[in-house]
């Protein structure tokens, strides 16, 4: 029986450039991502976003903006991951690495996909247009996408 727990992912944006985390363990490792993780009982899937995004990189944000939805398949495994994908343009603090993860600004004609998740190179053009996306992606292992879907959407 396949069960679907929630997620969240943080992108900060300022200005042509994007913050993004060297993983450093876990789930992931070795690649460049957003901040976030699973949401706890109790939270909404925006308390999980902000305590994960201050966790792992020792910012805070007041606002964040749902962009996306994005259900994650891998092959075998028994757990579907529904992430929800925000943005926020305004943040307070210094980012700082933590124990997890090392945060770093790229330039947005410079986003290291090759050392990201292969998804990412599919929905962040539509991130980066603040549009709202419904994406769906199945992976053998961590590097095949076997099928995917994606499309924009007006509301969620």
């Amino acid at each position: 029986m396949v069960t679907t727990r929630l997620y969240t992912l943080v992108l900060v944006l300022q200005p042509q450039k994007i913050l993004l985390g060297m993983k450093k363990r876990g789930f992931g490792a070795g690649r460049w991502n957003g901040f976030g993780g699973k949401v706890e009982e109790g939270e909404t899937a925006e308390e999980g976003a902000k305590r994960e995004l201050q966790e792992e990189s020792g910012l805070t944000a007041d606002k964040l903006h749902e962009v996306g939805r994005i259900i994650f398949e891998f092959e075998g495994s028994p757990e579907r991951m529904d992430v929800r994908v925000f943005y926020t343009d305004c943040v307070q603090g210094t980012p700082t690495e933590s124990d997890e993860m090392r945060p770093q600004w790229f330039q947005l004609d410079q986003i290291p996909f090759a050392h990201m998740w292969p998804d990412d190179s599919y929905w962040f053009p539509l991130l980066l247009q603040r549009k709202k996306f419904l994406g769906h992606f199945r992976f053998q292992g961590h590097n095949t996408i076997m099928e995917h879907t994606l499309r924009e959407v007006d509301q969620f």
